[in-house]
């Protein structure tokens, strides 16, 4: 596999939380969906699943749903091209993945952080660490293909968004897709 490099973690700062729910940020242009709907659309037809993993402290993961996400271009693109689903990485809720059933047994309703979600230690971790938001690209079959983690404008999602959308990761390099990128973006 090849593999795409960026900077591994970004220090994310405190925000004002807010409540996701299983399928995304009420209002948002992207389709999110549940992980669970997610994958079972993908046996069907073949998409890959975008999971942004986020946190409600996360002030970049805020950031990112209300700039990148909320681009036109940047939310048509995903929504054509892979099964969304954001997902609070320090969520209560049990999820199936896989067949398998993931948790979060140090659950903590009352702390300002609430313990790590078992699929997100699974799919987010970069050598190990998480940091937020991190975007966890799966193929259609439930296989981790790749976790970016980092803050993304839609300039600069745009080309990661293609190299997995399009399966250019199956054949060639992050180095040789992204040197040969051109942009499809219009101008406002």
């Amino acid at each position: 596999m090849r593999l795409f490099s960026a900077p591994l973690l970004l220090l994310p700062f405190l925000a004002s939380a807010q409540d996701h729910s299983a399928t995304g940020p009420a209002g948002s242009k992207v389709n999110w969906t549940s992980i669970e709907q997610a994958q079972a659309a993908a046996k069907k037809d073949g998409k890959p699943l975008l999971i942004d993993f986020q946190t409600p402290w996360c002030g970049w993961c805020r950031r990112m749903e209300s700039g990148t996400f909320n681009d036109d271009q940047t939310a048509k693109y995903i929504n054509e091209h892979f099964h969304p689903v954001s997902f609070n990485a320090e969520g209560q809720d049990s999820v199936m993945f896989n067949g398998k059933v993931f948790k979060n047994p140090e659950y903590n309703p009352a702390g300002p952080r609430h313990g790590t979600h078992q699929l997100t230690a699974y799919l987010a971790a970069v050598e190990g660490r998480l940091g937020y938001p991190t975007i966890s690209y799966v193929d259609s079959e439930g296989n981790l293909i790749q976790p970016v983690q980092n803050y993304f404008t839609p300039e600069q999602i745009e080309p990661i968004l293609g190299f997995f959308g399009t399966g250019a990761y199956k054949k060639q390099t992050w180095q040789d897709f992204s040197s040969t990128f051109k942009s499809a973006r219009t101008a406002p």
